[in-house]
């Protein structure tokens, strides 16, 4: 019923609409094609471009007669990949009203871009800017092409004004590269510097450490390329930046060559659409992600590694046909991406068949590595303890100790995670010297100042030395909701349960499914006489999906006799 009322509301805004008012009759209309592009435009919706592109290519005699048909039909061809596909429908099909988007005249920019036409892509650009609207990252893709574009016709560089803050120095940096400029080195070193400062999505930022790498390859200079990468730790790289490394170790500089030069100016513009991709994705705008994601193979096909943010796009809107189908890119030549492969097949496995067939799944995959790097070591501790095979995880996290500085916050990061292995199998000795250790090479980390606190807050141990050490955490994170319900019991703990009630209150709002943030919080409410609220965030606990079987009895207990006896 829902389909056929959908498909009569459709109808009627066709009918409505100026193509069909007065003039034109419903009679004009072949019903199939109103029916098929309505089918086209629910799968659309949902993301299902495949069947949407089936839907749209039959009702294609509406393409000229309904505004909004090619823009959904392009937009679905790009998604599919039919980039070329869709500069063939834009040409032989728009008109001044059905083209009135600014992605149509984008890609009729690009390909003659492709076909070093820069002349006739910018009268295409130029086209799009009254589309922009009110579309910052728009209006940034069109200033920004439109300099390259004058870079690749006059070979010299186009004057650059910041306005567009650290997107405009990497256009800056690659337009540089691209014209062999002197300062081309100072550039990406000043753009490694400003990007290491930015707090979010450092990973990908740092893919420009690749391209610099890539620019010193290209230049014969080798030596300092190996200089930069033998400064870098493995554990601490995006996948980029970890296959650079790899093929500067194995000697295989020859690969960098493969995949992108910022002499071609098809891969420049790829890289920009990456980026551009990439910052959609940030915003969980996936839909146009992927849109630009695509934008860049088509320029750069070269660059398969790029479809590794593809996969994850399609992974995170669970979309895992899509998701394994791409990382078939990723073969065992390419170790690191080969390993995100793996991975990402872990979690889907982990999605559909449950954690322990993941796990057992990547061990087996692990085992068969030739001399792992510390990096994959890492990966396959951390997915063993987080499936609680603490004593696979401590072999996994002893074997990258022995790997690694003893003085960086690598290793204070692995002894916390070794630490809190031993502590759920109840080996607190080992968990303390580990963790203790831990603060000694980072005694500002908030995390394991928590974890250990909160450790002996359990074991009603150095209570007072507890409380001290969280409120040290507190001050550096108060808003990190498991912080503030450790600090919250420390109260607790020594009977302080008014200023424990005033943490715990907070830890509650912050995070309401969590079974041992209400636990606790319907222990202080008892302390504080207000056994019905007590009652009524003991009973959420036995509701909530992430409640142990211990714990479900013990807050039986509870809601039977009070704290008396629990």
């Amino acid at each position: 019923m829902l389909i056929k009322f959908f498909k009569f509301i459709l109808i009627i805004i066709l009918y409505q609409s100026p193509l069909y008012s007065k003039s034109k009759t419903l009679n004009e209309i072949n019903t199939r094609y109103l029916s098929d592009y309505f089918s086209g435009i629910v799968a659309y919706e949902v993301n299902d471009n495949k069947n949407a592109l089936k839907f749209f290519y039959s009702s294609k005699f509406l393409i000229k007669k309904h505004n909004s048909y090619l823009k959904k039909y392009i937009y679905s061809l790009v998604l599919e990949g039919r980039v070329q596909q869709a500069i063939s429908e834009i040409k032989q099909n728009s008109t001044q009203d059905n083209s009135n988007f600014f992605e149509a005249h984008l890609v009729l920019a690009l390909d003659s871009l492709k076909k070093k036409n820069y002349k006739k892509s910018k009268e295409y650009l130029d086209r799009s800017y009254k589309f922009i609207n009110n579309d910052k990252l728009a209006l940034i893709i069109a200033e920004t092409l439109k300099q390259y574009l004058y870079v690749f016709e006059e070979n010299k560089a186009a004057n650059i004004k910041n306005k567009f803050g650290n997107f405009s120095f990497i256009n800056k940096v690659f337009q540089s590269c691209y014209l062999g400029d002197k300062n081309t080195k100072t550039y990406f070193k000043n753009l490694i510097n400003i990007t290491n400062d930015i707090k979010t999505d450092e990973a990908e930022y740092s893919r420009y450490i690749f391209f610099y790498i890539n620019h010193l390859i290209e230049d014969n200079r080798f030596k300092e390329a190996k200089e930069i990468t033998d400064s870098l730790e493995y554990l601490n790289l995006s996948l980029l930046v970890s296959q650079g490394k790899k093929w500067i170790n194995d000697q295989k500089t020859e690969e960098f060559k493969k995949f992108f030069s910022c002499k071609n100016p098809n891969d420049v513009v790829g890289e920009l659409f990456f980026l551009v991709a990439n910052l959609y994705s940030s915003q969980e705008d996936y839909e146009k992600s992927n849109f630009y994601l695509n934008i860049a193979y088509d320029l750069n096909p070269k660059f398969k590694f790029n479809l590794s943010l593809l996969a994850e796009n399609y992974y995170i809107n669970k979309n895992y046909v899509k998701s394994l189908k791409i990382l078939k890119n990723f073969d065992k030549k390419y170790e690191f991406y080969n390993w995100f492969k793996i991975k990402k097949e872990t979690q889907i496995i982990s999605k559909q068949q449950g954690i322990e067939a993941s796990t057992n799944f990547i061990n087996l995959k692990f085992k068969q590595i030739k001399n792992p790097s510390v990096k994959i070591i890492f990966d396959v501790a951390n997915v063993n303890k987080n499936s609680k095979k603490y004593e696979v995880a401590i072999d996994l996290y002893n074997k990258i100790l022995s790997k690694i500085n003893i003085n960086t916050k690598f290793y204070a990061e692995i002894l916390y995670r070794r630490g809190v292995c031993y502590e759920r199998l109840g080996d607190y000795k080992s968990s303390d010297r580990d963790l203790l250790r831990s603060l000694e090479v980072n005694p500002d980390d908030s995390y394991v100042l928590n974890y250990l606190a909160y450790s002996w807050l359990e074991r009603k141990h150095k209570i007072d030395k507890s409380l001290e050490m969280l409120e040290r955490a507190y001050a550096e994170r108060s808003n990190d909701a498991y912080i503030i319900d450790s600090i919250g019991w420390a109260y607790y703990l020594i009977k302080d349960y008014k200023k424990a009630e005033n943490f715990l209150k907070r830890a509650v709002e912050l995070m309401p499914e969590d079974p041992i943030v209400n636990d606790h919080y319907g222990d202080i409410l008892w302390k504080l006489d207000r056994k019905i609220q007590a009652r009524y965030f003991w009973e959420n606990v036995l509701n909530l999906k992430e409640t142990e079987k211990e714990m479900k009895k013990n807050i039986s207990d509870k809601l039977i006799e009070g704290l008396k006896k629990s």
